[in-house]
């Protein structure tokens, strides 16, 4: 009897001026030798505690990231996915700022519109557009865009990045009474943006509560 191929997939996806970005890998082996996918690999059953803890694992050995928000996506299966036989992936997606993406020292990593990808392996295509449609759709009524900035963000850039994934212009005060409705940010005290030619920007930064989960409001923008 065949053994079933068990892997991990990482969807990680970053958001550059010209939108949202999917980061690849140039894979080492066959199939698919050199040919630029999701960052995945097998599960390892002996020391891997479940699926979440392979992803993590895994997006930390391929590209040293430590994802501060990652979330189970879903699973791809069957016969025809892969060419060395019947296989499963469990899909997780991670967010991180653009920052985070360039300190990445690899030679083979590969940041691709989602928008315009490249011809992919497998069904990563597929996957990645799940991702991207679950990102865009939890953006409406959900913390969730936080995770694409750095740590620290003025209320502009905040709203600069919910336009880019609704898709929309945000009216100003609007914007901001959902972002005091959702509770979800707290100011970075003493901290502001000197960057731009008007009086510095206050910095506000996600509450820890949450970091590693989403605030969510029933009435999106």
């Amino acid at each position: 009897m065949n053994q079933v191929i068990c892997t991990v997939d990482v969807v990680l996806l970053t958001l550059s001026t010209d939108g949202l970005e999917v980061a690849l890998l140039r894979r080492e082996h066959a199939p698919f030798k050199g040919v630029a996918a999701l960052p995945g690999g097998y599960i390892h059953a002996d020391t891997d505690a479940d699926a979440r803890g392979a992803a993590r694992r895994v997006l930390q050995d391929k590209t040293g990231i430590e994802a501060p928000y990652l979330e189970q996506l879903a699973t791809f299966s069957g016969a025809a996915r892969d060419p060395r036989g019947w296989s499963v992936s469990i899909v997780y997606y991670a967010l991180v700022s653009l920052a985070m993406i360039t300190q990445i020292e690899r030679s083979d990593l590969v940041l691709a519109s989602v928008d315009r990808l490249p011809p992919l392996p497998f069904d990563h295509v597929s996957i990645i557009e799940t991702a991207v449609s679950r990102l865009r759709s939890k953006s409406q009524y959900s913390s969730l865009p936080c995770h694409l900035l750095s740590e620290e963000f003025t209320l502009p850039q905040l709203q600069r990045v919910y336009e880019m994934l609704l898709g929309e212009s945000i009216n100003k005060v609007s914007f901001r009474r959902k972002m005091t409705e959702m509770d979800m940010l707290e100011p970075a005290d003493g901290h502001f943006d000197t960057a731009g030619a008007h009086r510095p920007a206050q910095l506000y930064r996600l509450k820890p509560a949450f970091h590693k989960q989403l605030r969510l409001v029933e009435r999106g923008f």
